[in-house]
C-alpha cells in the first residue's frame, strides 16, 4: 500500500493549514503527472473528468471500481497527495465506505463525498438535484471514518444545499451537522457566476472547520477574496480535461483539413516531453543497472 502521507506535505496539513491551497484537476496517469510537474501540492481526482475521459456522462454512469482503478493509475504516477471525487458514494452507507477503503488502499489520500441521492447529476446541469437527508448522510460519512480510522485520510463533506436552491440556512444546518459526524473539512458549492453566497457561507461557518471551494462558475472572483475570507482550498475542478478537449478538436480539425502534420507540429507537445512527464529516463537507468551487457562475442540464451 502507498502511504497517504506521501510527500512533506500531507493533505490533512495542507488543508489545515493557514495558507490558502490550490488543487488542481487530473483524471489519468498523464493528466496527473502534468498537475505534480506544473507545481500543484494536491492533485484532485474529478468525477466529471474521470467519467468524460472513460467516455461516460458525469451522473454516476461509472462504476466506483472504475473510478478506483483510474484513481490507482494516478497515485502510480505522482506522490502528491489526491483528494478523490467520490460523487455521492455511488449508494449508501455500505457502497461509500467500500469505495473509500479502496481509495485509502491504492493511494488516496481523502475523498469528498456530496449530499446528493444516488445516481447524481452534474450540478451544473438542469435543475433536478434531489438531496439526501441529513442523517442519512451523516451515516455516510460516519461509516467511512469508522472503516477508516487512520487521521490521515481526509473526508471532505460537499454541501449541496445552494446547488439545489435550498438556501443558505440549510446548507449551515447540514454543516454542522457533517462536522459533528466526523467531516474534516467543508466544500460548499454554487453555480452562480460570483462568489456572493459562498463567502456569506464562510462569515457565517467562522471556520468551524476547512473550507473547500470550487470556482469553476464564479471565476472572475480575484483570489485575495478567498484569503480574506479565510478559505482553505480551492480546487480547479476541469481545466485539464477542458484543456486537452479544445487542444485535441483543434488538432484533429487542422489535420483533416490540411492533411498533413507539418503545420501542427510545433503545437503539440514533443514526445520528449511525454517522456520525461512518464520518467522514461528512470528506466533507461534501470536497464543499465538490471539487465546484463550483451558481451562481444558471447552467444545469448534465447
Amino acid at each position: 500500500m502507498i502511504s497517504a502521507g506521501r510527500t512533506a506535505e500531507s493533505l490533512l496539513q495542507l488543508i489545515t493549514a493557514s495558507e490558502l491551497t490550490f488543487a488542481m484537476e487530473g483524471h489519468d496517469g498523464l493528466s496527473a503527472a502534468v498537475v505534480e510537474h506544473a507545481g500543484f501540492k494536491v492533485l484532485w481526482a474529478s468525477g466529471l473528468s474521470i467519467s468524460s475521459s472513460l467516455g461516460y456522462r458525469d451522473a454516476n454512469e461509472a462504476s466506483w471500481s472504475e473510478v478506483v482503478n483510474v484513481v490507482e493509475r494516478m497515485a502510480d504516477a505522482v506522490q502528491i497527495p489526491i483528494l478523490v471525487d467520490g460523487d455521492s458514494g455511488f449508494g449508501n452507507f455500505n457502497n461509500a465506505r467500500l469505495m473509500a477503503s479502496k481509495l485509502r488502499r491504492c493511494g488516496a489520500s481523502g475523498i469528498c463525498l456530496e449530499d446528493k441521492v444516488f445516481p447524481k447529476m452534474n450540478s451544473f446541469v438542469g435543475d433536478r438535484h434531489p438531496l439526501a437527508e441529513t442523517a442519512e448522510f451523516c451515516g455516510r460519512l460516519k461509516a467511512i471514518k469508522d472503516r477508516i480510522p487512520d487521521p490521515e485520510f481526509v473526508l471532505v463533506a460537499r454541501i449541496e444545499a445552494l446547488i439545489a436552491g435550498q438556501g443558505m440556512d440549510e446548507a449551515l444546518a447540514r454543516a454542522y451537522a457533517y462536522a459533528e459526524a466526523g467531516a474534516d473539512a467543508i466544500l460548499i458549492h454554487s453555480r452562480r457566476s460570483d462568489a456572493e453566497e459562498i463567502l456569506a457561507f464562510t462569515r457565517a461557518w467562522q471556520n468551524r472547520l476547512p473550507v473547500v471551494i470550487v470556482p469553476t462558475k464564479y471565476y472572475r472572483t480575484p483570489v485575495s477574496a478567498y484569503r480574506a475570507a479565510g478559505i482553505s482550498m480551492v480546487i480547479w475542478a476541469n481545466h485539464n480535461l477542458r484543456a486537452a478537449t479544445a487542444a485535441m478538436c483543434h488538432i484533429c480539425g487542422r489535420i483533416v483539413r490540411e492533411e498533413t502534420i507539418a503545420g501542427i507540429e510545433s503545437e503539440v507537445a514533443t514526445l520528449d516531453e511525454v517522456f520525461d512527464l512518464l520518467k522514461y529516463q528512470e528506466l533507461a537507468a534501470a536497464e543499465e543497472r538490471y539487465l546484463p551487457q550483451k558481451a562481444s562475442g558471447v552467444r545469448q540464451p534465447a
